[in-house]
C-alpha cells in the first residue's frame, strides 16, 4: 500500500511556489479559493486513491 510523501518531493520547490502564487494574481478573495478547490480536486483526482487522500485529509488538520 502507498504511503502519503511528506517529505520534500517536488522539483524546483520555490519555482513551483511563485507559479502558485502569480496564479492567484487579479483573484478576487471568492475566486482565489475557487481555484485553490479546483486545484485541490484535480490533484486529488491525480492521485486516486482515497486512502492517500484521507491521509493528506488527517495531515492537514493536524499541522
Amino acid at each position: 500500500m502507498a504511503q502519503l510523501v511528506t517529505t520534500p518531493n517536488i522539483d524546483a520547490p520555490d519555482e513551483f511556489y511563485a507559479d502558485l502564487i502569480r496564479s492567484h494574481d487579479g483573484l478576487s478573495d471568492d475566486e482565489s479559493a475557487a481555484f485553490n478547490a479546483r486545484l485541490i480536486l484535480l490533484l486529488a483526482n491525480h492521485i486516486g486513491d482515497r486512502a492517500i487522500l484521507a491521509e493528506a485529509l488527517r495531515a492537514a488538520a493536524d499541522t
